[in-house]
């Protein structure tokens, strides 16, 4: 699948570069594996997290680039770890053999031939928790389809529905459109969702929101159309964990969301409908939540 990297057209970017010869798109990764962190994660959601975490692998690069992003140091400033293939399917292994529910897969985009390897290989070797691929949703639905059959989960974002947001936070032109249709094949691919007896995700989609202060009538816009269309075959995360991590020339970004703001949407959901979600308590947005990225399990 590595040939693909030949003219790289995996996300909306369509940078065309050969990233086997060196060459480097928007996400400047390369054709090798990079990997931040991989540990056992408490802070997903609660069907996901379970007791003994989220065997969570976090990517180094981004096709997206939000200027408010949490995880900076690695997918602007790229820390993390080269890893082969095989290294990454045994990290996969290594996970599973420490409790973890599933294996969650973020920001894997720009990698997704590497993975789709990757993983073929860990399931011949007794890989058999469910796989969450964890998006921005900035992604290209032919792409997606590689993977059908191996993702169990898709924990996608869905940010904005105004395109000027989409431009200005995220140079993402069309973001909407994008991550209209790629939810729409993952849930194509996975169905509605399904848990084990103790509550655990084992297939399924969860939509991710985060609201950004100020504009909670575009976070009402996209909670809207996704109930509309997805009815309860989808849960909708919505998150208020928006942390300021830089001065930036938009006013209403260098603040936190406030509780009213939240309220104000969690009470919108309700109004539409709503019953398949989840909510998050006050404080979340402290830099305490956001990972180290030491390089640790890779």
């Amino acid at each position: 699948m590595s040939d693909i990297l030949d003219c790289c057209t995996l996300c909306p970017r369509m940078c065309k570069v050969n990233r086997n010869k060196g060459e480097f798109g928007f996400c400047q990764a390369g054709n090798t594996l990079k990997i931040g962190l991989a540990y056992l994660h408490q802070w997903e959601e609660p069907c996901l997290s379970g007791i003994n975490g989220s065997g969570t692998i976090f990517f180094s690069y981004c096709n997206l680039q939000c200027i408010f992003c949490q995880n900076r140091e690695i997918s602007a400033t790229h820390a993390g770890k080269e890893a082969s293939i095989t290294r990454f399917s045994e990290i996969c292994l290594e996970l599973q053999a420490k409790g973890a529910h599933n294996i969650n897969l973020v920001t894997p985009t720009h990698y997704i031939p590497l993975i789709r390897d990757g993983l073929i290989l860990a399931k011949k070797k007794g890989l058999h928790i469910p796989i969450v691929y964890n998006t921005s949703s900035y992604e290209m639905v032919d792409s997606l389809k590689l993977l059908d059959g191996l993702i169990d989960i898709y924990l996608p974002d869905f940010k904005y529905e105004r395109d000027d947001l989409a431009i200005a936070f995220s140079h993402a032109p069309n973001y909407f459109s994008f991550a209209k249709d790629a939810i729409q094949e993952m849930v194509r691919q996975v169905g509605s969702c399904k848990f084990d007896k103790n509550g655990m995700l084992q297939k399924g989609v969860i939509v991710r929101h985060l609201i950004l202060p100020g504009h909670i009538d575009d976070s009402k816009n996209i909670l809207r159309y996704l109930y509309e269309t997805y009815h309860d075959n989808t849960f909708i995360s919505i998150m208020n964990q928006y942390t300021v991590t830089g001065n930036f020339p938009y006013p209403e970004l260098n603040r936190s969301l406030t509780k009213k703001e939240y309220q104000e949407v969690i009470n919108y959901a309700i109004d539409l409908g709503i019953q398949n979600g989840f909510i998050q308590e006050e404080e979340t947005d402290q830099s305490s939540f956001i990972p180290h990225f030491t390089g640790e399990g890779v």
